[in-house]
This record gives structure tokens, sequence and C-alpha cells, in this order.
């Protein structure tokens, strides 16, 4: 059964006192819940339509076009016009919309014209529309969700490789850790965005749009796993000199048995500490990238995309900047307290005696 040490349950309570990490913390995980299910939240799908005596479940079900519910069309049902029509016909028919009745990629222009609507409770756009006429608060939602997503994998990746290297020149040291360390100086020089410019600009518009997500984020971490190694580096030199690694060589154990079951445990310290802070790191890196035209590909729901709408329409459209720049700004902060509270509950200078 797996049990946490003394020494954990002792940092978890001190996390637990520091207030502001902590509630920051909830915060975060019950808004994590909600982006997991943004769909029964923020969708143009209805969530239940009941019609002639069956129930249809459209968000996480088939594609219904709109001849399934009686209309004269063959692409999918607009179940917004829908529920209009079934409450005008009054037969009993039904249609459930989420809260927000607007999909992130959606151009819904009043009077066919694109341009930027004020929020409004009455069309549902309770942040508005942006410059194309989507709604802001759907992008908004998707844009975190993806921003957040794309961040933990971001996150564990540049972990992975910096852990593994990191760990290798600390603990093998020599030759190999010299050869190491000027690879990763010159690898360091390399400048990111030029190469992320000059990858982009080769990549055609006809690649998918995941594949392109995939690609920057492969770009992103070969660019940013070097600052780890340095930190696990340290960290396992210090631990590879110390009275248990030496008992675990003379009883046999191997250099991996040393370095996973001794080493790693207690470097974890030092990992959980700076977790948050790549968290904000990624999520500032993706969205600076989106502003200037090279990140997430278009249209892809983005924090940045709709910082760089907004600042062009800072007079005629204020409500676009303002949502944008709150939402990153509230993000930033949580994670930002969320990884204070870590730092200053994992650090053992902090809480420790001295006799």
């Amino acid at each position: 059964m797996f049990a946490l040490t003394p020494q954990t349950q002792k940092k978890l309570r001190r996390f637990r006192q520091i207030k502001r990490g902590y509630y920051s913390f909830l915060i975060l995980v019950g808004l994590s819940a909600l982006l997991a299910c943004g769909e029964l939240l923020i969708n143009s799908r209805a969530l239940v339509v009941s019609y002639q005596g069956e129930l249809y479940f459209p968000t996480y079900g088939d594609f219904h076009p709109g001849t399934d519910f009686g209309l004269d069309y063959d692409y999918e049902t607009n179940y917004r016009d829908l529920q209009a029509r079934f409450d005008e016909a009054d037969e009993g028919n039904w249609v459930l919309l989420p809260l927000v009745p607007y999909n992130p990629y959606e151009n819904n222009a009043a009077g066919g014209v694109f341009r930027p609507q004020p929020p409004s409770a009455a069309s549902q756009h309770y942040l508005g529309t942006d410059t194309t006429s989507r709604d802001i608060l759907a992008r908004l939602f998707y844009g975190t969700r993806i921003a957040l997503l794309f961040a933990l994998g971001f996150t564990l990746s540049v972990y992975l490789i910096g852990i593994a290297i990191g760990c290798a020149m600390g603990y093998f040291g020599g030759v190999f850790d010299l050869v190491l360390q000027r690879v990763i100086e010159i690898w360091s020089n390399v400048p990111f965005l030029y190469m992320v410019i000059i990858i982009f600009s080769v990549i055609p518009s006809t690649v998918a749009v995941p594949t392109r997500i995939g690609i920057l984020l492969l770009v992103m971490v070969l660019f940013s796993w070097t600052g780890m190694t340095y930190y696990m580096r340290t960290e396992t030199y210090k631990e590879k000199a110390r009275d248990y690694v030496a008992a675990a060589r003379i009883i046999g154990a191997s250099n991996t048995r040393i370095i996973f079951r001794h080493i790693m445990p207690n470097v974890l310290s030092t990992l959980i500490t700076f977790m948050p802070f790549t968290v904000v790191a990624a999520i500032s890196a993706i969205t600076a990238l989106d502003f200037l035209g090279f990140g997430l590909p278009v249209p892809t729901p983005s924090l940045g995309e709709l910082l760089k709408q907004g600042t062009a329409n800072l007079r005629t459209a204020p409500w676009i900047v303002i949502s944008a720049f709150g939402t990153l700004v509230a993000l930033l902060t949580l994670v930002t307290f969320i990884g204070e509270a870590i730092r200053e509950s994992f650090d053992p200078k902090t809480f420790s005696v001295y006799r």
C-alpha cells in the first residue's frame, strides 16, 4: 500500500498552513475540473434533445444533421435555432443547451456583419465577441484549457529530459560530464525565437492543427530542457558524496538502483519546487508566441491571440483585452502563489532547527 513518509507528511502540513498557496491550489484544481468537462458548460451542441419521445445526447454523442429533427438541411444542427423552433411549435419537444451555447470557433454575427459586440446577457455573449464575432468567453475557456494542457506536457517533457541528463552528468562525472556541459553551452546559444520563426515558416498550412501543436511543443522542449540539467547535476553531485551512496555501492547496488531508489528521492524537493514556475514559464511563452503570431495555429483559441486582438482594438473593443489580460493575470497569479507555497514548505532552511 502506498504511504507517505513522515517527512513528506510534515511538508504537506506546512503547505496547508500557507493559506494563500493552499487556497490557490484548491481554486486551480476546481478550475481544472471545470475545464475538463468544458463541453457541458460552453458548447454550441445541445446537452440533451427530446424529439418525438426519443432522447439524443449530441455533446458527447454522434453527429446529428438537421434532418434528424425534422429540419430541411443535412449539415449539423443549429441547436439554438432548434430550441427556438421547438418552443414556438410547443409540441412537447425540447432542447437543453449549455450555459454558454457557443463554441470557440463559431462566428455569430448580428446582422451578418463580422465585428466585435460588447458583453450582452440577452444574446448570452457574457464577455462580448471578438473581431470575427466569436464568443470571447468560449475562446478564453478553451484557450485556458489548451494552455494548461500545453504547460503540463511541456513541464513533463522538460523534467524527463532534464532529470535524465542532469542525473547522469552529476553521477558519472568525468569526461562525460565535461563533454555534455560543452554541448549544453553550445545548444543554449541557439536563438529560440528565430528557430520557431524558421520552422513555422516552412511548415505548410495543410498540416493538421494537432500536428502543428505537437511540433510547437517539441521545439519549445528542445530549447528549454537545459536549465533543469544544471539543477539536477548539482543536486546529484552533492548527494553522490553522501555516506548512504557509498554504503549502497558496498552492498552491491547497481547504478540504476542508486540513482532511482536513493538519490532521486533526496532531490525530490528541488523538482517539486521548480515545477509551478516551469508551468508559469510555459504559459507565458505560449502566450507570447501566440501574440507574435508564431504560436498555436489559427483558429485555435488562445490567450495570446485574444491579447493581440485586444491591443489592436483597444479603443473600439476594450472588453477583449480586459477579458484576456484578466484571465492571464489570474491564472499566472494562482500558479505563482502555489509555487511560492511549495518552495517555502519544502525549504529545509525555513523549518529546520539546528542544535
